[in-house]
């Protein structure tokens, strides 16, 4: 499935300094009937947005119109549990674009990478030097500059270089997935085969 090309974005955050936020807390496993990658977002976070009456809940962060933006900043060992795609679905299906934690569970990183969500892992003091700045600043931006591969704190102008597989960030960058990528190299793969005849 075709997506938007990520290039670089310059947004907002929402803070959600919490550490071991499992899968399960992310997108409920009732939650998982879906077979498409669509509408997961209206339950991302569910049994912390909303109380037992299907109230929101004032006190998170999701239901706090002070914190906007395309970028979600967790604390560490977000993603960790099951395996579920869905978590990775409805985070993006929700508007962000990026999740950072200073460490991933692996599968969720992997889905989210197949997704088209950038998850930026970075040391643990970079970690807290964001939510700090957020903190301080609701309305504090951050640039996130993929070709370079840069997290980039606007107020202070740091910036903080992370890790991606190189494979991952050109399907990112134009916007592929993995039938999208090889579709594109189509008239190379028929060039090899021609030759090879």
């Amino acid at each position: 499935m075709s997506r938007e090309k990520f290039v670089t974005i310059v947004s907002t955050a929402v803070p959600l300094p919490m550490e071991n936020v499992d899968t399960d807390q992310i997108i409920p496993a009732r939650f998982l009937k879906a077979t498409t990658r669509e509408g997961f977002g209206e339950n991302l976070f569910r049994d912390w947005r909303y109380d037992s009456n299907n109230k929101p809940n004032a006190d998170f962060v999701l239901n706090n119109s002070k914190f906007l933006g395309d970028i979600l900043v967790g604390g560490k060992n977000f993603g960790s549990g099951s395996s579920r795609e869905h978590a990775a679905w409805a985070i993006y299906d929700h508007g962000f674009k990026v999740v950072v934690s200073s460490f991933f569970a692996d599968i969720f990183k992997n889905n989210a990478l197949n997704s088209g969500l950038l998850p930026i892992q970075i040391s643990e003091d970079d970690l807290e030097e964001i939510f700090n700045a957020i903190e301080s600043d609701s309305k504090e931006k951050f640039e996130v500059d993929l070709t370079n591969q840069t997290l980039r704190i606007q107020s202070s102008g740091k910036a903080i270089s992370f890790d991606i597989n190189p494979y991952k960030k050109e399907c990112m960058l134009n916007g592929y997935d993995d039938i999208d990528y090889l579709i594109n190299l189509k008239s190379e793969i028929e060039a090899f085969e021609m030759s090879h005849r």
